[in-house]
């Protein structure tokens, strides 16, 4: 019987405890030995709760046991969990863990470790939840050239812009109601603004690409200033807003960002509403391919972390940890957003009178920036409402165009300016 640890009884933590005795059957069978949870590392105890008689409040009872053979860590947070883990592989225990903000920090670092001591470090559920993303990244695809990978990796924005396009909700009232039903956190900034996200992006561009991508070099842009006329106005010009991860793989380097952006109505990403995550990747051998599923929550992060435990298990009965580890082996340059290229919806307020528009195309034209579509929406008060659409642009020259305007007495406003995939 294999004795394991788990550092945390939050929801996820509670979550797999809860996996491992519902499904502790099939798991034994699959993993080729019995699992039994030995301790639970928590500051609280929890009096009535069959788990309270594992309930440790001191971690170097789990790292001086040499019955433990895997660390769960689902606390979150770079500290004390960075500390927690370092000690447990170097005390020659494998860990499994679900905190992206760690895997993000210092992934390389405990990589390293655990290949020296022939341990696994594994976190499938530090992105997308119980969606199984890093396995396919790392081995099922390690065939072909990955040269994007796309997607909807927070569960939080991508239900507050469902209910902004669905139920025609302002972003304040969306907020309110994901917030009352759990989906966000008291305290939204990492969700909204993109660093969620952000951090999972770099995790999966490091694994696709082959090349080390840290937080810092991902750009990010929240949900904040969509408006419900931004998300009208999508429509009408068939396509929605999504906060998208995007990751490619150009000949000048790697561009990583998060930001709001417009995708056709009939792209599958589209369809994905809700608190659902989707990653879609694109390859040569393969093409493309989506995966899809809850984001986020108790059971699902669960089942991505037990799922990682019965892998290290099978590798120890069968004597073989240590065998898939750190990918990163090129060292490709990050390219910052200026550097990128993108398509721009931008709305425009604009004084009522001949020859703005003359004016503003030109602009955009001596800054390399071309017109796709061009729309006029409304006229009040002498002012007029301009939504356009542009062609494929360096992001640079784009905003030296938006810095022009900013000092252009005949336009009144930037309205809203959002990338287009």
């Amino acid at each position: 019987m294999a004795k394991i640890a788990v550092l945390g009884y939050g929801t996820v933590g509670s979550g797999v405890v809860e996996v491992l005795e519902t499904n502790k059957n099939s798991i034994e069978k699959r993993a080729g030995e019995g699992i039994e949870v030995k301790y639970v590392l928590d500051l609280r105890d929890f009096p009535g709760d069959p788990v309270q008689e594992k309930i440790v409040h001191d971690v170097d009872i789990i790292i001086q046991d040499k019955e433990i053979d895997v660390v769960v860590e689902v606390m979150g947070g770079i500290e004390p969990a960075f500390t927690f883990v370092k000690k447990a592989l170097e005390a020659g225990k494998s860990v499994c863990t679900s905190n992206k903000a760690l895997v993000a920090e210092h992934g390389p670092e405990l990589l390293a470790m655990a290949k020296e001591r022939n341990l696994n470090f594994m976190f499938e559920a530090s992105v997308g939840g119980g969606i199984p993303i890093i396995r396919p990244l790392k081995q099922s695809m390690a065939g072909n050239r990955i040269s994007e990978v796309m997607g909807i990796v927070n569960g939080t924005t991508n239900y507050i812009l469902t209910k902004m396009s669905e139920k025609g909700m302002d972003y304040a009232e969306a907020l309110a109601q994901a917030t009352e039903l759990g989906y966000a956190e008291a305290d939204p900034t990492a969700d909204v603004e993109g660093y969620d996200a952000g951090r999972k992006m770099a995790i999966m561009a490091s694994i696709a690409f082959n090349s080390r991508v840290t937080f810092p070099q991902v750009y990010t842009e929240g949900i904040t200033k969509i408006s419900a006329d931004d998300i009208r106005y999508a429509k009408e010009f068939g396509y929605v807003i999504k906060l998208l991860g995007l990751a490619r793989n150009t000949p000048e380097g790697i561009e990583v960002k998060v930001h709001p952006m417009l995708i056709n109505e009939n792209h599958p990403l589209a369809g994905v509403k809700d608190a659902f995550n989707a990653v879609f990747v694109h390859a040569d051998a393969m093409d493309d391919a989506m995966f899809m599923g809850r984001g986020a929550g108790q059971m699902p992060t669960a089942s991505a972390v037990m799922g990682d435990v019965v892998d290290v298990m099978r590798n120890l009965v069968y004597n073989c940890c240590g065998r898939v580890g750190c990918s990163c082996y090129k060292q490709l340059p990050v390219k910052q957003i200026g550097e990128t290229k993108s398509k721009f919806f931008l709305r425009i307020h604009a004084q009522d009178k001949p020859g703005v528009l003359a004016n503003i195309a030109s602009v955009l034209g001596n800054n390399g920036v071309s017109i796709a579509q061009v729309v006029q929406k409304s006229r009040k008060g002498g002012i007029a409402e301009l939504v356009i659409i542009t062609d494929e642009v360096q992001e640079n020259n784009f905003n030296d165009a938006m810095t022009i305007f900013s000092g252009m007495s005949v336009v009144k406003e930037i309205s809203g300016v959002i990338r287009v995939y």
